[in-house]
């Protein structure tokens, strides 16, 4: 009796640890599935390299095609890694855009065996007018090689891109940006312009700054007492809290890529995330001077006390002996 009870116990006890074992170990069916909705999508897929692109395409097409983004918003897609699955991805699209900053694609096309075409989507995209000029081109895109038309969709979305620019604008007048000296990353310069700043010095991506480079900055940036230093987030912010730290400016990271952040869906949304992000900078700075005047006032002030001071005990120590000199005569 006692063996039987022991016995059950002891297969119990597997039980469970199988049953943990079961629920560890990931189950293969999860990847084939991944794997066959590649190849059984009901829409065309679109395979965007950057989530600059792909937020474009949700916008313009949304229920149309499935969209699969290759790098990551964290990174500029220069320096970003190719995974297997970039390959899978490029295997199975209909369409594929790009950038052309992007020296990975042919090598992924070619891996893959992708007969899909490549669609530059060229320049800068970081204002207003040039993010209209991107939605255009993708709708053109997805209308000649798809066969989608998004012209009623693309007419909403240009509409709501000239009703941020006004919200920038008006918020960048309201938060003194005009003419406010700064020192900027080159790939947020164009949007930095946008908004009226002052833009005294600007440097390109960091492991291309040199000694010589670095120095004319900090030159520029102290002789026009530039407030905030602004990264690009995806470029890295260590030079450009290095370059604030020497000048006693503020440093503030902007991003150049949606989804960034949590709300971040598009790139107007990415606009107007920098812009706050902007304003909160020149706030602390504007703190951060006001704090230097008062400390300077408070030298001063003490400085004339300890004057006075001293005066004073000179005269008392003067009148202290003109009395001495009278009693003696």
């Amino acid at each position: 009796m006692t063996d039987l009870l022991n016995r059950r116990v002891r297969l119990l006890i597997m039980a469970v640890i199988l049953s943990f074992c079961l629920i560890a170990i990931p189950s293969q069916r999860i990847y084939d599935a991944s794997a066959f909705e590649f190849s059984s999508s009901n829409t065309p897929i679109v395979v965007c390299t950057t989530t600059v692109l792909a937020s474009i395409v949700e916008d313009l097409a949304k229920d149309m095609v499935t969209v699969e983004v290759i790098a990551s918003p964290a990174v500029c897609p220069a320096h970003y890694d190719v995974k297997p699955s970039d390959v899978e991805a490029f295997k199975h699209a209909n369409l594929i855009l790009m950038h052309g900053i992007e020296p990975w694609v042919n090598e992924l096309k070619e891996a893959s065996g992708s007969t899909a075409p490549i669609v530059k989507i060229s320049g800068p995209w970081n204002t207003p007018d040039m993010l209209k000029a991107k939605y255009a081109s993708v709708a053109e895109a997805l209308q000649e090689y798809l066969g989608i038309d998004v012209s009623s969709r693309l007419e909403k979305c240009l509409k709501s891109i000239d009703e941020i620019k006004e919200w920038l604008l008006e918020f960048a007048e309201e938060n003194g940006f005009k003419n406010t000296p700064v020192v900027c990353m080159l790939w947020q310069k164009a949007f930095i312009s946008f908004l009226g700043f002052d833009i005294v010095a600007v440097y390109g991506p960091p492991e291309k700054v040199s000694a010589k480079q670095y120095k004319s900055i900090v030159e520029n940036a102290t002789k026009h007492k530039a407030l905030l230093v602004i990264d690009n987030i995806q470029s890295g912010i260590e030079l450009g809290e290095k370059i604030a730290s020497e000048i006693g400016a503020v440093e503030v990271a902007l991003s150049n890529f949606p989804k960034i952040a949590p709300g971040l869906s598009n790139m107007t949304a990415v606009m107007k995330w920098n812009a706050v992000k902007l304003a909160e900078a020149l706030q602390s700075s504007r703190y951060m001077i006001d704090l230097i005047k008062l400390n300077n006032q408070v030298a001063t002030w003490k400085t004339a006390t300890i004057a006075s001071s001293v005066i004073s005990i000179a005269e008392l120590l003067i009148i202290v002996a003109l009395i001495l000199s009278l009693k003696k005569k």
